[in-house]
């Protein structure tokens, strides 16, 4: 961490518990905002890159018509492969100094896989292992699809530190969990260190409660409004502890954040949290000081219920078996992403080619 900090909430919170935080964006103005402030690494996908790009056009327009300059002969998507990952180089400079006073174990820059080839682990694989190279301290994102889940393992026993997202509910961080796990074994097993490893099994707790409430429109539930706050964070603790009984090495990340529920619930866990810029703002704007204990606070049995009962997508999420790994690429959550992401990145080569092939109109 940098010597100079700002109090608030969310550095009281890494400072006095074992509780982590991450800036979620690989943004030099928000990293510059956050690591003072307690962030301890970064993540991006397609949706955060594209937005960073253009909110800080201003530092990258230059650099976009020299790459096009060096090499002409490109494509649009060549140029724009090229930029995605020089936004996540240039982030992850700024986090080397908490890298090298961490042991490695701590500064590191997520940078996500092409989310089109969610179901080619080949394709992850390569890419996944060029990723890792780009930086000495960058994570790499991979979906938590049949096909990511199937190559995590492979990963992790290369060294590749994984941070396996595109992943909503129990059973997928339990998969996660053990293919690190597997990975893990494999290394030791060959005498690789795994001094440095440090990967992180993401649960999308915002997206999980944005599904909750697509099914209670859909089908006419008859629920608390309130209560769909909670399915995240009630999947996310269950999670926490079946890491903790099993003794998992990979570290739970909640990301996609909605409320103030999705910080102050899991306050005092050993876990980490992504937290997106404009979240960072509002919580140490706040006078919320949260109780250190909330992480082992269990939800509302009123509440759990509800959900249970009168949800069956939550009862998958929730049941330690409720999915196969199969089931995991068609989960509601798992389309709505991998489009999002998708969509997203054909939104990023758009705004390449535009330095490509300008609009003569």
């Amino acid at each position: 961490m940098t010597s100079t900090s700002f109090a608030g909430p969310l550095h009281e919170t890494v400072a006095t518990t074992p509780t982590q935080y991450l800036n979620d964006s690989c943004s030099i103005e928000e990293l510059e905002y956050a690591i003072p402030r307690g962030a301890v690494g970064a993540t991006s996908n397609p949706v955060i890159v594209g937005n960073v790009l253009k909110k800080e056009m201003h530092l990258w327009a230059d650099r976009i018509h020299q790459v096009i300059a060096e090499h002409p002969t490109w494509s649009e998507t060549q140029v724009a492969w090229k930029i995605y990952e020089e936004l996540a180089v240039s982030g992850s400079k700024l986090l080397l100094p908490e890298f090298e006073a961490a042991a490695h174990r701590r500064g590191r820059m997520s940078i996500q896989t092409d989310p089109a080839c969610n179901n080619d682990p080949v394709a992850m694989l390569d890419q996944a292992v060029y990723f890792a190279g780009l930086a000495p301290n960058m994570q790499v994102k991979v979906p938590a699809t049949s096909a990511g889940i199937g190559v995590v393992e492979e990963l992790t026993f290369r060294g590749v530190n994984v941070n396996v997202t595109v992943s909503f509910n129990v059973p997928q961080v339990l998969a996660i969990g053990e293919a690190i796990e597997n990975g893990l074994r494999r290394r030791e097993a060959a005498g690789l260190d795994v001094s440095g490893m440090a990967p992180y099994a993401t649960m999308m707790i915002g997206r999980l409660d944005d599904w909750m409430k697509v099914l209670v429109n859909k089908n006419a539930i008859d629920i608390h409004p309130e209560y769909l706050e909670w399915a995240g964070v009630a999947c996310f603790k269950k999670a926490y502890r079946l890491y903790q009984e099993r003794g998992y090495r990979a570290r739970l990340l909640s990301a996609a954040y909605r409320n103030f529920l999705h910080w102050t619930e899991f306050v005092g866990g050993d876990i980490s949290m992504t937290i997106p810029y404009e979240w960072q703002v509002k919580f140490n704007d706040s006078d919320v000081r949260p109780d250190p204990t909330r992480m082992s606070a269990p939800v509302d049995p009123e509440i759990l219920d509800a959900l249970y009962t009168k949800i069956p997508d939550f009862q998958r999420s929730y049941d330690e078996a409720g999915m196969t790994v199969a089931d995991f690429d068609t989960f509601g959550p798992t389309l709505r992403t991998l489009r999002s992401f998708i969509e997203a990145w054909h939104s990023f080569v758009g705004t390449i080619r535009d330095f490509v092939l300008p609009n003569p109109d």
